[in-house]
């Protein structure tokens, strides 16, 4: 496998005016187990987010509901003051109940809470990107977006949000959200085994939006099948790198987010950017689709 670097694979999204390295870093796992409370090693945690950043990656994916607020200020305390071109891509619309629960928090006074959340957590002025997730633990709900993205609309005039992005989210769901606002990129559960996203994800392409899928690689459920083992064997690497070469090569607008708190980890997960797979390789993959 060559040796691979993120800049050599760019995406901008239409009506944006930043350049994202395709294989970014989704910093979820570096808060406590269950996305709660503080890591187990937090130097460790550190030394993935610098690693990151050395390897060539230039957006990380968070939330300041990850800890919550653990996350933001692991990534402040690793990388603050930010190197010019990293980007840092945020998430609202949800809290965390004591119980360590998932709540939906889309009121105009919430989401103004999370932005200013996000920004003293981060250290920040201004958000580069800020994904409104949308209500449904179990998938989209495709429930109206309009009130939230009102509020979103009126922090980005304010100068507090650079660009809007949604998460979660159906075809419908970005049709309305367009209507308000651009939209530069969709965030959804989308991997090798869970692909009901493939038409929305070729619609996006063509309207030069990013598609970001969170699990790539099965999230707290890995990926595990015979076929994909065979395949990574075959090529000479690990199953999860193979489900990350396979996002990469799914559609140019495909920005790939994987998460670890594992240095060596992160660096096979970067790796992976080297493979190229073949049609034998494809179809053999192709089987894993459960929808």
């Amino acid at each position: 496998m060559h040796a691979y670097s993120p800049a050599s694979d760019q995406f901008t999204p239409a009506r944006c005016d930043i350049a994202f390295n395709r294989l970014g870093y989704g910093a979820m796992q570096l808060a406590g187990p269950h996305v709660w409370g503080p890591p187990k090693d937090r130097v460790a945690a550190v030394a993935v987010l610098r690693e990151a950043i050395e390897l060539g990656v230039n957006h990380i994916d968070t939330s300041d509901f990850y800890g919550p607020h653990v996350t933001n200020q692991i990534i402040r305390e690793a990388l603050h003051p930010y190197r010019d071109g990293l980007s840092i891509v945020t998430k609202i619309g949800f809290v965390r109940g004591a119980d360590q629960s998932w709540l939906p928090a889309a009121s105009p006074q919430q989401l103004r809470d999370a932005v200013h959340d996000n920004l003293r957590n981060l250290g920040l002025d201004a958000l580069d990107v800020v994904n409104l997730r949308a209500p449904g633990m179990a998938g989209p709900d495709g429930s109206s977006l309009a009130e939230p993205l009102e509020t979103l609309v009126q922090l980005q005039r304010e100068g507090l949000v650079r660009h809007i992005g949604l998460s979660n989210v159906d075809a419908g769901q970005v049709a309305e959200a367009q209507r308000i606002s651009p939209i530069v990129c969709v965030q959804n559960h989308y991997n090798l085994a869970h692909r009901a996203d493939d038409t929305l994800i070729d619609t996006l392409a063509a309207q030069g939006i990013a598609y970001v899928p969170f699990f790539p690689l099965g999230g707290f459920s890995p990926l595990q099948s015979d076929t994909l083992n065979q395949v990574a064997a075959a090529m000479q690497a690990t199953p999860m790198q193979v489900a990350l070469a396979w996002l990469l090569q799914r559609a140019p607008n495909v920005l790939v987010i994987p998460g670890t708190s594992s240095v060596a980890h992160l660096r096979e997960n970067v790796a992976a950017g080297a493979l190229t797979l073949d049609a034998q390789a494809l179809a053999a993959l192709r089987s894993l689709a459960t929808k």
